[in-house]
């Protein structure tokens, strides 16, 4: 297993100091982390790049690929309304299966409130963590990068689709090669496809309830499922088939103006201008609009200087986020090999057996990356 090269102690302390002023708890969850889980929430791509093990008893599990995740689910399992979490310790990842696996060290802050906290306060302040975490190890050459997973939602709704159509496509915006797929169809008849029952059924179920169904027959005709994969991502599978039978494709505009939303790359002030170029009519887009003009007020603020760049597609490679997204990018290591990464996730919570409507919000740094000697 390949390791970072380690950091001096000082530069270390640097980089940790504007988290651990965040007045965060320290939590350290545990290194083994349900390989189900983390496939249900992230998709059976995600399998090749995890460090796969034995756990006791038998059953799979995975060395923590991040730990969003795990300090989540310590937070669900206390039971606390609110809280914020620091970490500090080792994940892993593989690169081209388990013999190739990466150990690299990761700090960070996790945020979580109850049902109808506002968020771009929130959102703003651990943007900027990241940021200063970032620049703490001393690179000249960072710049924040921020995305939005719920302004496509929005964006979408504001193109008035028929409602399966807005669905599907809501559902494939964290996955680049299933929505070039919706929308290379784009102006082509509907074509026919056979839908059974129970994808019928999960269709009109939320994903929760879907997975919950779909576990209950399992457990009724006596299945056990193989090949990792979890009832919510089958039940996923399921209900985007029963959607493909029923939603037309888009129109050549309506893809045109997706397309052209995808690749916004610019400054936030005019990113923003011109999703409103594209963007339909609605209340929900203008809402969104106003929020990231308070969202940009705070993070000007909180993180002066900061060189500040707006690409609504910004994802990450797990696809729970559904709101703020973030990169600190160096250009001396590329976009590939992100300083620091963050945003808002706060449908895991749910996901996860926590409140429906709870706030979460975190970020994550890779000291070896934002020191100025390293080439992590």
């Amino acid at each position: 297993m390949r390791s970072e090269a380690p950091i001096p102690a000082e530069a270390l302390a640097q980089i940790r100091e504007p988290l651990l002023a965040a007045g965060a708890t320290r939590v350290e969850p545990p290194l083994l982390q349900p390989l189900s889980l983390i496939l249900d929430l992230a998709g059976e791509a995600m399998r090749e790049r995890l460090f796969v093990v034995q756990a006791e008893g038998g059953a799979e599990a995975c060395l923590r690929p991040d730990f969003t995740v795990a300090v989540a689910r310590q937070h669900v399992d206390g039971g606390a309304g609110e809280g914020r979490y620091y970490y500090e310790g080792s994940a892993f990842r593989a690169s081209q299966g388990a013999e190739l696996a990466e150990e690299f060290l990761q700090l960070g802050v996790e945020r979580f409130e109850p049902a109808g906290a506002p968020c771009v306060e929130a959102d703003a302040e651990i943007a900027a963590l990241a940021w200063r975490a970032a620049a703490a190890g001393g690179r000249g050459d960072l710049s924040l990068w921020l995305g939005d997973v719920g302004l496509f939602a929005t964006f979408i709704e504001s193109l008035s689709l028929p409602q399966a159509l807005g669905a599907r496509l809501q559902r494939v915006a964290g996955r680049p090669r299933l929505l070039n797929a919706e929308l290379a169809r784009a102006g082509e008849p509907a074509e026919p496809a056979a839908r059974g029952r129970l994808a019928a059924l999960l269709a009109g179920l939320g994903e929760a309830e879907a997975a919950n169904l779909l576990e209950e027959v399992w457990s009724l005709a006596g299945v056990e499922p193989v090949g990792g994969r979890g009832p919510a991502e089958i039940a996923a599978r399921l209900v985007r088939r029963a959607e493909a039978a029923d939603a037309p494709a888009l129109t050549e505009a309506q893809a045109s103006a997706i397309r052209e939303f995808m690749a916004i790359s610019d400054q936030p002030e005019a990113g923003l201008a011109r999703v409103r170029e594209l963007a339909g009519a609605g209340l929900a887009l203008d809402q969104a609009l106003d929020d990231w003009a308070r969202r940009l007020e705070r993070l000007d603020a909180l993180a002066p200087g900061a060189a500040l760049g707006f690409a609504p597609a910004l994802g990450h490679a797990f696809d729970y986020y559904d709101g703020l997204t973030f990169e600190v990018r160096s250009a001396g290591l590329g976009p590939e090999r992100a300083v620091a990464v963050g945003g808002r996730y706060d449908g895991l919570l749910a996901r996860l057996g926590g409140a429906v409507g709870a706030r979460a919000v975190g970020c994550m740094v890779r000291p070896a990356r934002a020191f100025t000697g390293g080439e992590a």
